[in-house]
């Protein structure tokens, strides 16, 4: 069994002396993990960061095995902000998410050319927002799509302030205003595709992380990964 993939590499543990075992987000074979020999060598150490893109061929005896990868760089993405905090908060957040929550295995091209987009505007300056709309994309190609076109009660598209955290639905500021303790609250830059301050993208990564928790995650035992939490923590710092 083996096959070559363009991949991005979501995270490397150490595996023995030299070897580790790399994660990563692959164009046509979903989530995939693998064996590097001497992945933990300082020799690959700077080309295997987190957020680098790799060329990639996969090897193993069975399918179901671990396998062995090989690899070139393609892109650094990953080591370009090692100096700039949020940012590499914000990869280190993206990439976590995206190895907590794909199914192993499982091709999702827009998923990995929603990583591979994110990453490559990180140098933008609103980027945060960019993160937000990334999460809310994820939820939409893992199934979990938030309805956000209409207020749920009364069908309008104007004025729409919540979300039900049951249904996923909008719902409109005037509709909800007698259950806003029970709603979540929805920022107006994820209904036109815009840019949020830093307020805004913290209370949408509030209601992207409400239906992770309890949707994706949730029903498997798992919770969001310290990465993201840290994340938060700086955009609100």
């Amino acid at each position: 069994m083996d096959w070559t993939d363009e991949g991005i590499l979501l995270s490397l543990r150490p595996h023995g002396e030299t070897a580790a075992i790399a994660v990563l987000l692959t164009r046509d074979h979903g989530c995939h993990a693998g064996l590097v020999h001497g992945g933990a060598g300082k020799a690959a150490r700077a080309a295997l960061q987190p957020g680098n893109r790799l060329q990639i061929v996969w090897k193993a005896r069975l399918a179901d095995h671990l396998g062995r990868l090989s690899w070139e760089l393609a892109a650094a993405s990953g080591a370009v902000w090692l100096q700039d905090p949020l940012r590499l908060a914000g990869l280190s957040a993206a990439c976590a998410m995206s190895e907590t929550t794909m199914p192993e295995r499982e091709p999702h091209r827009a998923a990995y050319d929603g990583l591979a987009a994110l990453l490559a505007n990180l140098g933008e300056e609103q980027w945060p927002s960019l993160y937000a709309h990334w999460e809310l994309g994820l939820l939409r190609e893992l199934g979990y799509s938030l309805d956000l076109s209409s207020c749920a009660a009364t069908g309008r598209t104007d004025d729409l302030a919540y979300v039900s955290p049951r249904s996923g639905r909008a719902v409109g500021r005037e509709a909800g205003q007698p259950y806003r303790d029970r709603l979540l609250p929805l920022p107006s830059f994820l209904l036109d595709r815009s840019f949020g301050s830093r307020p805004d993208v913290v209370a949408a990564l509030a209601l992207t992380g409400f239906f992770f928790e309890h949707h994706v995650l949730g029903p498997h035992g798992r919770s969001l990964p310290p990465a993201r939490s840290r994340l938060v923590d700086r955009l609100q710092a």
